[in-house]
């Protein structure tokens, strides 16, 4: 690109930013958001002994990571990236020796699992964790209804069968995987689903879904330019010239999922959306050095730290969109 068609596109990009609607007035009687969120967790982790490695514990045999420290550096990345406003709290840890059963019934063992591990083969199918197994055996809706938690984190290994996150409850919906509508349960809960194989940065990713599909459903009711979620998520591949932040999956230069290194510069008004809801029309050439240059938790924190947190309201929403991607029920 010459530097005179460079020119030209950062210049449409900033005529179409300017031209974005404003603000409106908070509809009376509608409260906001609290100072802050601290949601109390309850950790279940399924971690088996493994007898004919000398009864240790899965994770250690395998050398995969200690979710003390993981859920230590989640809850600490997502406190820095919402300026303080959530705020997770631990309030309960079970730690369980057995194998979680799938929906049809199956459950690995030990010798399976291992087998199929270290061949890279031969995984059961369907994959999915039977939920309502889990639900009924930790007592779940008990705890939601004796308001002891908020939500429930599941920590696994790899084809646990877990969703990344789901959510439980009356007026459950989409929540990167299929709602469970349940009328015996007071709110809508999250259950996360991580995997103690991998870092920090899938488990930002699992919450940044969550986070997508609660917006998405929040923002269902605007239409066109109106709905700011719409807007935030653009990227240039999809709107050339008019990127804004992007999604999890594609950084506002990304051309296919997860390509979160790409140097080429693309003209964005990411830097505005910190000014939110008084946009001022700023845009400039952004890459992959702005998010890390190719790392996922530092591409992930980026997209948090821009995503909007501000007092006031805008089209009847709360213009602090991690209140709704952390509290469901919020959502109407």
């Amino acid at each position: 690109m010459s530097f005179w068609d460079e020119l030209l596109t950062l210049l449409r990009a900033l005529i179409q930013t300017q031209t974005r609607p404003g603000p409106i007035a908070p509809p009376e009687g509608q409260g906001g958001p609290p100072e802050s969120l601290s949601p109390r967790v309850l950790l279940i982790t399924f971690n088996p002994i493994i007898h004919s490695e000398g009864a240790k514990r899965l994770a250690q045999v395998m050398g995969w990571r200690d979710v003390d420290a993981l859920c230590r550096d989640y809850i600490a990345d997502l406190e820095e990236c919402s300026k303080g406003f959530l705020r997770y709290r631990i309030v309960e840890r079970i730690q369980v020796d057995a194998w979680p059963v799938k929906v049809d019934g199956f459950r690995y063992d030990e010798t399976t699992f291992l087998r199929n591990y270290r061949s890279g083969r031969g995984w059961h199918q369907p994959d999915t964790a039977d939920y309502e197994a889990i639900i009924d055996e930790f007592n779940l809706v008990k705890r939601i209804n004796a308001d002891l938690i908020d939500e429930v984190w599941l920590f696994g290994f790899p084809y646990a069968g877990f969703y990344e996150s789901r959510m439980v409850g009356p007026g459950a919906f989409w929540c990167n995987a299929p709602p469970m509508k349940r009328n015996d349960v007071d709110r809508r809960f999250v259950i996360m689903g991580f995997n103690y194989e991998r870092g920090v940065g899938p488990m930002l990713e699992s919450f940044g879904h969550r986070v997508e599909s609660i917006l998405k459903y929040t923002w269902r009711h605007v239409r066109g330019e109106e709905n700011l979620w719409e807007q935030f998520i653009l990227y240039d591949k999809k709107a050339p010239g008019r990127a804004n932040c992007g999604w999890m999956h594609y950084a506002p230069n990304s051309v296919t999922d997860y390509d979160w290194g790409n140097r080429t510069k693309v003209p964005s008004n990411c830097d505005d959306w910190l000014n939110f809801p008084n946009f001022r029309g700023l845009t400039r050439m952004v890459n992959c050095s702005e998010w890390g240059d190719g790392d996922m938790r530092a591409h992930h924190k980026w997209w948090f730290k821009h995503l909007p947190n501000a007092p006031g309201r805008t089209r009847g929403i709360a213009n602090n969109w991690w209140w709704y991607g952390v509290d469901p029920n919020v959502v109407r």
